[in-house]
């Protein structure tokens, strides 16, 4: 990345990812503009550059944005991420994540085509065929919200083609923990990840479901590959340093390549918190692998990406103080 201060636009940064990467790039000296419509946002994690808020959806009002900070690159997190709720109201994901998404690459290659840093996710991949998971696995998403990012990458793709544009979309697995000094964490409402849910057992002592202790593992639960948060940040800056120098643009899948199962996670939350966890078995939930493990080595290799707090215990300590402070 050139070395004088660059405003990068960030959609969603407002949220739980797109915070800890106005964080990020803060902190290697450039200012983050977050562009949020804040109905999943929180305003107060908005803490390292100026708030634009507005739809992605609204060409005028993502080309105004434009104008007014004149970005090197944009980062994109803003989507909607509930995997149920893409299954009940498959119309909104459409609208917001894919055609929300178009209306703001019109804008932006409208204004220049400048690199983009994209928030996928390893959903793109439906069920595995094999794990780990590598990036040239067949990408069949099995849900609207899946199908919708996959939609996106196309886009990006066929930009690339057709007007130069440079990119990189990030496959996450499970997006975990929270900034190793509490200043922002995951806030959720409502909450579908494990961690934050076993934690919220931790504190009020109201059961954690086990969503199916039946599958094909050496417990039963499913088994999924945990990766912080500010390992997904550090891969974004690393990406955007690599974009502006130059480099082809592709996707990469950001993991660990160590699975947890649910009570693996919830054995160590117990360790942590130094507390009871009470949990309880429902039924599985349609869709639902019993194992999901990424494979990052191409992540390793072109941008010298390595997690550095890739252990359970420390995502979930990391997690905890959050939570704790927030409450």
């Amino acid at each position: 990345m050139k070395k004088d201060r660059l405003n990068i636009l960030v959609t969603g940064g407002a949220g739980y990812i797109g915070s800890h990467a106005c964080k990020a790039l803060a902190a290697k000296g450039h200012v983050p503009v977050t562009y949020d419509n804040l109905s999943r946002g929180n305003p107060w994690a908005v803490k390292w550059g100026p708030l634009e808020k507005g739809d992605i959806a609204d060409v005028q009002r993502v080309r105004a944005a434009l104008e007014r900070y004149r970005p090197s690159a944009l980062m994109h997190f803003a989507a909607y991420a509930y995997v149920g709720e893409s299954i009940e109201r498959p119309l909104l994901y459409y609208a917001n994540n894919f055609a929300g998404s178009a209306a703001l690459l019109q804008a932006l290659v409208d204004y220049q085509p400048i690199p983009v840093v994209f928030s996928s996710t390893c959903a793109t991949y439906g069920v595995p065929e094999r794990v780990p998971i590598t990036e040239d696995h067949p990408q069949r998403p099995i849900n609207p919200y899946g199908c919708s990012k996959l939609f996106v990458e196309r886009m990006l793709a066929d930009l690339n083609v057709a007007c130069g544009l440079p990119w990189m979309a990030f496959r996450y697995f499970n997006a975990a923990g929270a900034d190793p000094h509490g200043e922002i964490g995951e806030a959720h409402d409502p909450e579908t990840h494990l961690i934050p849910l076993v934690l919220a057992a931790a504190r009020t002592g109201k059961p954690v479901r086990i969503y199916g202790d039946d599958y094909d593992t050496p417990d039963g639960s499913c088994v999924r590959d945990y990766i912080h948060v500010s390992d997904i940040v550090d891969a974004h800056v690393r990406a955007l340093e690599y974009l502006l120098a130059g480099g082809e643009s592709c996707a990469l899948n950001l993991a660990n390549a160590r699975g947890y199962s649910v009570k693996e996670v919830i054995a160590a939350a117990k360790t942590v918190c130094g507390r009871p966890i009470p949990s309880e078995t429902a039924a599985r939930r349609p869709g639902d692998p019993a194992v999901l493990i990424g494979d990052a080595s191409r992540a390793h290799a072109l941008l010298k990406w390595r997690p550095t707090r890739s252990n359970l215990k420390t995502q979930i300590a990391d997690a905890w103080r959050w939570m704790k402070w927030r409450n």
